[in-house]
Parts: C-alpha cells; structure tokens; sequence
C-alpha cells in the first residue's frame, strides 16, 4: 500500500485525543482530507504533523491547502493556497494602507520596445500579465521595487520564462529563475472570488502607465460583467493607460479581482479588466497553453517576403 494511503488510513483509525490541534487542511484530488500541521515545505512534497508521525505529501496530489493564519499573527482568519495562487481572508483597510502591503508584488514587465504591468502570485516566482505584452517575444524581465530603510530600490529579474500563454483570453504566466531569486522576498498577492464582487464597489489599480512605476489609480466598478468580442470584463473607473496592462485591480481588502486590459481611447472611465475567475480557469488549464520556445511561430517577427515580379518580355 503507498506511504500517503497508509497515513491517511491510519489517521482517520487513530482516536482524536492522540493528534495534535490541527491547524492546516491539505485537501487531495482524490477528496481526501488531511488534517495537522505543515513543518516543511519543499518544491516536490509538504510535510505534515499529523501529531504521532509526520508524512510527505506530493505537491501534485493536492488540491488546496487551507491554513490557519490566526496563528502566525497575520489579519487572515484563513489561507487558502491552490497549487499556483493563494486567497485569504482579510479585512478591509484605506487604499493608502493596501498600497504598502500590495505595492512590491506588482511588476514592470519589460520586453524590447514594449513595457507593460505584472504581478506576482506566489513563493516560487510565478507572475501574470497579459499576453499582449508579451507575445512575440523571447526576452523578457521583471522589476521589482522593494522597499529597505533608505527607500526604495529597483530589483531587476533578467531570467524570465513565459511558461503559457493564451491569446484569446490575453493572459500570460511567467516565472522568474530561482536562481535568481536568491531567498529575495517577493509580496504574493492573494486571489479574490467573483461572489462577493458588487456594481459600486470601491477599487483601485496599482501599475506602471507610460513606465512611471508603481503608479495608483482609484474607482469603482461601473459593471461586473460588460460583454466585448464574446468575453465577459469588469468595467471599472479606476483609470487604466498603456503601461497598465497585466497589472492588478484589487478590492478593499487587497485581493485581486482582476487583471487590467485595455479602455477606450480618448473616453474616460471607460476601462475593462479580466475577471479573476478567468484568470483561476487560465491557470488551471496553462498545459493546454504552454509556450513552446523552439515554436518558430512563437518569439520571432518574420520580415514579409518581396512580392514577386513577372519577368520583362521583350
């Protein structure tokens, strides 16, 4: 019988005095449900203290996780980690609040000749734009402005994969080398739910239009669902200029309800975002949409070949 099924068996014999308070739920594919404490994490396998022994649990295996942030002393009540991005409970807070929590996860995605927006969406240095940013190009990077005691200083990832990409929707993923990283502390930011979204809300967008980093924009969302080219968008007033694309629109609470796209031109208050429903489906289905670097319809502008002339009679 495999490790992690024995564990499992085990743990739902063993009389409940005997475990520790369990704090984490790790749910698996299979609707199993195990419950303790997360010791250690690694890129392949948790590792979970289910109080009378600790088992490793594939990565691939799992679902969601849920922890209980109350205890690690955050304003979470819960956080809810998904294998690539991560919800949390959170309270609401003024924008000026949100900004200093949210700000270093937001991205400058730069390619040549074109720049846009980003943000990252957990530890191991994944990231999303749209894919109108990136499309057609190979050479990508990331900057981060990170705040220390002197202020702020610019963090530059130069080893930048897109690993899916989906035209349709205009989404992108990226990560970052982890060799790059370099134990450098990114900010995630943590996925909204398309249910508690209202028509009036407050929200606000953090980006880098016309490459001025980092800039603040607030509104309110016009509609939750305005129909363009057979898609659905939030329609908000927060305002979104070139440069802004990919990057964040979040609630109150700083959770992302969508990724800004596009307005229109010379109107004001009339921009768009892409759900964040769209986004979790994107991320669940990215093998469909993974990028194929040696793919010579994927990276490389190719110059139009000359017309051909009839030849000259004489």
């Amino acid at each position: 019988m495999p490790l992690l099924l024995l564990a499992l068996l085990i743990a739902s014999l063993c009389p409940p005095a005997t475990l520790a308070a369990p704090t984490d739920e790790i749910r698996l594919g299979d609707q199993a449900l195990v419950k303790g404490v997360i010791v250690k994490e690694t890129s392949g396998e948790i590792f979970v203290d289910l109080g009378y022994t600790i088992i490793a649990i594939p990565r691939e295996a799992i679902v969601e996780i849920i922890e209980d942030a109350a205890e690690q002393g955050t304003t979470a009540g819960q956080v809810v980690r998904h294998e690539l991005w991560q919800e949390m409970d959170l309270q609401q807070m003024p924008v000026e609040v949100l900004t200093d929590l949210v700000g270093e996860g937001v991205v400058l995605v730069r390619v040549p000749g074109a720049l846009g927006s980003g943000f990252i969406i957990n530890e191991d240095g994944y990231a999303i734009t749209n894919a109108h940013v990136v499309q057609d190009e190979q050479d990508v990077t990331l900057t981060i402005l990170h705040k220390t005691d002197q202020g702020f200083e610019k963090k530059v990832f130069e080893k930048v994969k897109i690993v899916a990409i989906n035209p349709h929707v205009d989404l992108a993923l990226l990560q970052i080398d982890s060799e790059e990283l370099e134990d450098f502390p990114l900010t995630v930011i943590p996925f909204a739910s398309m249910a508690g979204l209202k028509q009036g809300e407050k929200v606000f967008a953090i980006g880098n239009p016309l490459g001025l980093e980092r800039s603040v924009s607030e509104g309110i969302v016009s509609t939750r669902n305005r129909a363009n080219s057979g898609l659905t968008y939030i329609q908000t007033t927060a305002a979104i200029n070139p440069g802004n694309s990919g990057g964040p629109l979040f609630n109150l609470r700083g959770e992302m309800i969508g990724v800004t796209s596009w307005g229109f031109v010379g109107t004001e208050g009339l921009n768009f975002a892409i759900p964040v429903n769209r986004v979790k489906e994107f991320l669940l289905n990215r093998e469909a949409f993974a990028f194929d670097k040696d793919n010579p319809n994927t990276g490389y502008n190719y110059l139009q070949p000359p017309r051909r002339t009839k030849p000259k009679v004489d």
